[in-house]
């Protein structure tokens, strides 16, 4: 037997080449860095009291929200009819509300 051979009863296991990587989740995120998802009831004053409501402020979450959407519904790879019908029925509920009043001073009265 040589000696870089190992006997046959010692599993080899294989060494991991890097130590993983830091996950965000590891550390504690602020308030004001958390999605509205994630922020608690009691964190939501501190959370609106660091939200930028300027213009720019309205502009820049109009455009994040609008980037995450089509990243995830309309640039896949393998996309379907779900984020376009999702778009169509948004605008449907819109329009349908904002014509509300309309539709229903339109409506047939039965007088009695």
């Amino acid at each position: 037997m040589s000696h870089n051979a190992l006997p046959p009863f010692i599993p080899i296991v294989p060494r991991c080449k890097s130590p993983a990587p830091v996950k965000m989740a590891d550390r504690p995120v602020p308030v004001v860095e958390k999605r509205l998802m994630d922020v608690k009831l009691g964190e939501l004053g501190s959370w609106l009291g660091g939200r930028d409501f300027t213009p720019n402020g309205f502009l820049a979450a109009i455009r994040r929200g609008h980037d995450r959407y089509y990243n995830k519904y309309i640039n896949v790879k393998k996309g379907g009819i779900g984020g376009i019908a999702m778009l169509l029925a948004g605008y449907v509920a819109i329009s349908y509300l904002w014509e509300y009043d309309h539709i229903k001073h339109d409506r047939w009265r039965k007088y009695h």
